[in-house]
């Protein structure tokens, strides 16, 4: 028999043995990882000798990274305040910042070309419209037209087949019987246009019928049906001098708008809409168009200066809706300009926009206001 050896604090003689600990449990269960590969160096105990080089310097690059220490993008350097964070005073550094960053709204519009195109319209509205009052309207007549070609191919980009020769017999029958036999003609040719649609569109099948027919009266709503208003307008005692007063307050709205929102645009008016259309600009069109209508009103019609403020708001508010309309098509096309045979201004459409929508509503203040005349 082999003798045990007693371990320190057993009783002696007793020939006690040690007990096993759990660690030596564990080393047991611990499986074997088999031999070192001779290519890894063992790393082996910490030379006592070599002090402990503690915890790394924030401040000290990483011996692994070549170059300085680059903050992350986003992360405010050490010792100033981030985005968000106030400043000295007290003051919201990342907000204030961004205020203060907001630049002015320009309108992105070739000037001299607008405004060499604009006199150019200008000079043949005045030349037709004190001439013979049919050169004016055959003048307004071929805008029409091309108006209505633009907005065909626009369309034309989505899908949506206009039908462009119904449209365009429609309307110029609306628009010649507007200014020869009246608003009754008119009307029976509109509703006889938006029959000849349904029956023309036949014969492209039913796969989008709907579509391309609802675009078709839409068309004729939105060009020829607004002009007719201009031919009844020429149609009165004093059309020319009427037509005139209806062409200087829209351009005006034009004209302060686009001063304002270049000068002191800040504010957008309908940034989903029309990012570059400011309230500055706004308030720039109505003032004009009270100043315009004040004026020319009193002048040429001999009316109310009160008359002459009432046609200048509506006709500002109503320029205004134009633009907005004629931009969310735009957008809804996915079109930049809906043409660009006017350098400048875009295409025809993008020109007579707000002529369009203030036709109806200044003839509806000139019955009011002047009936008979």
């Amino acid at each position: 028999m082999h003798a045990h050896e007693d371990y320190p604090g057993a009783a002696p003689g007793t020939g006690a043995q040690r007990p096993a600990t759990a660690a030596a449990d564990q080393d047991a269960a611990t499986p074997d990882p088999g031999p070192r590969d001779p290519a890894t160096p063992e790393l082996g105990p910490r030379d006592p000798a070599t002090p402990d080089p503690g915890p790394r310097d924030p401040a000290t690059p990483d011996p692994g990274r070549s170059g300085p220490a680059t903050p992350e993008p986003g992360c405010p350097e050490p010792g100033q305040p981030g985005p968000g964070r106030a400043g000295p005073g007290g003051q919201d550094r990342g907000r204030a910042g961004r205020v203060s960053e907001r630049k002015p709204i320009t309108a992105g519009r070739n000037l001299p070309a607008a405004a060499a195109v604009g006199v150019v319209l200008g000079a043949l509205v005045l030349v037709t419209l004190f001439t013979v009052k049919a050169t004016f309207l055959a003048y307004v007549g071929v805008i029409v037209i091309i108006a209505l070609w633009e907005l065909s191919r626009a369309l034309g980009t989505r899908g949506i087949r206009l039908p462009l020769i119904p449209v365009t017999i429609g309307g110029a029958a609306m628009y010649t019987l507007a200014y020869w036999s009246g608003p009754r003609a008119a009307l029976a040719a509109l509703a006889l246009s938006v029959v000849g649609l349904m029956a023309w569109r036949l014969r492209g099948g039913a796969v989008g019928y709907l579509r391309d027919l609802t675009a078709g009266i839409f068309a004729l709503a939105y060009l020829p049906l607004m002009a007719v208003f201009l031919a009844m307008i020429l149609a009165r005692n004093t059309g020319a001098r009427q037509t005139l007063i209806f062409i200087v307050v829209t351009i005006c709205s034009d004209i302060g708008g686009y001063a304002a929102g270049v000068l002191i645009g800040r504010h957008p008016l309908a940034p989903s809409i029309s990012p570059k259309k400011t309230w500055e600009g706004l308030a720039g069109s109505v003032i004009a168009c009270l100043a315009a209508g004040g004026i020319v009103m009193t002048w040429l019609l001999h009316t109310h200066v009160w008359q002459g403020l009432v046609v200048g708001a509506a006709a500002a508010a109503a320029a205004t809706l134009g633009d907005l309309v004629e931009s969310i098509i735009k957008r809804d096309l996915q079109i930049k300009d809906m043409g660009s045979v006017l350098p400048g201004h875009g295409g025809i459409l993008d020109r007579i926009d707000s002529l369009l929508v203030v036709a109806p509503v200044y003839w509806l203040l000139l019955t009011l206001f002047i009936p008979g005349h």
